[in-house]
Formats: C-alpha cells, sequence, structure tokens
C-alpha cells in the first residue's frame, strides 16, 4: 500500500508497505526494523513475533520513546507481556498491532512531532 505524500517534515516516515517490505524515506527494506523520527536501526533480529525477547526491546529504548509500537506481522499477534514489562515499568506506552497498522500509525504520531519508535516485524 502506497501511502500519501503528506509533508511529514524532516526524520524517516514510511512511504508505503507491503507484505514483506516496508519503504522508509523511499528506501526499501525486506526485514525487520526500528524506526523513529531521527533514526533507522537496519535489520532488526525478530523474524517473527514468537521469537521476541526482552533484548530486543534494547535498541528501541535506546532511542528514548515516549510511545513504543509493535508492528506484528501480517497479522496482530501478542507477544509475552514480560517480554515488554520493562518498557512499561517506566510508564511508557506500548501499543501492539499488525505492521500495516503500525506504519500509519507512526506515521501520524511522527507527523504530530511525537518522539514514537516503531518495531517493525516483516
Amino acid at each position: 500500500m502506497k501511502f500519501s505524500e503528506d509533508n511529514l517534515g524532516e526524520g524517516y516516515y514510511v512511504t508505503a508497505y507491503d507484505t514483506g517490505r516496508i519503504l522508509v524515506n523511499g528506501r526499501g527494506f525486506e526485514q525487520s526494523l526500528i524506526l523513529a523520527p531521527d533514526a533507522l536501526v537496519e535489520s532488526w533480529p525478530v523474524g517473527d513475533i514468537s521469537q521476541l525477547a526482552a533484548a530486543h526491546f534494547e535498541p528501541i529504548m535506546a532511542l528514548k520513546p515516549e510511545l513504543v509500537l509493535l508492528g506484528t506481522g501480517t497479522t496482530l499477534s501478542f507477544p509475552e507481556v514480560a517480554c515488554y514489562a520493562q518498557i512499561i515499568n517506566l510508564g511508557i506506552g506500548v501499543e501492539v498491532m499488525d505492521t500495516g497498522a503500525a506504519c500509519r500509525t507512526y506515521n501520524i504520531l511522527m507527523g504530530e512531532g511525537r518522539r514514537v519508535v516503531a518495531g517493525l516485524i516483516l
């Protein structure tokens, strides 16, 4: 799905999403990644929600989010709460959704100037 070209300003934003592929600022990615307004972490080593562990959230937390979006792939699937309990305990919101919804939500929040970080599983 190609997104409309809104003026999102500077930073990293999702320009298109399809099953197994995300375009960030027009550049294609075919493996999971972490996205923040001012950072792009390529090759996030999570190929499936069942592989997710607490350690996978360390690079997300290093980006100092106010909200974390977790895109779980083509379908919504909730990880074990223990994986992200440390984030909740810090008072940081965590929203779990399928990756397409996470891409759309990320763009909206990023466009509003929010400090959102998305872990996007492909």
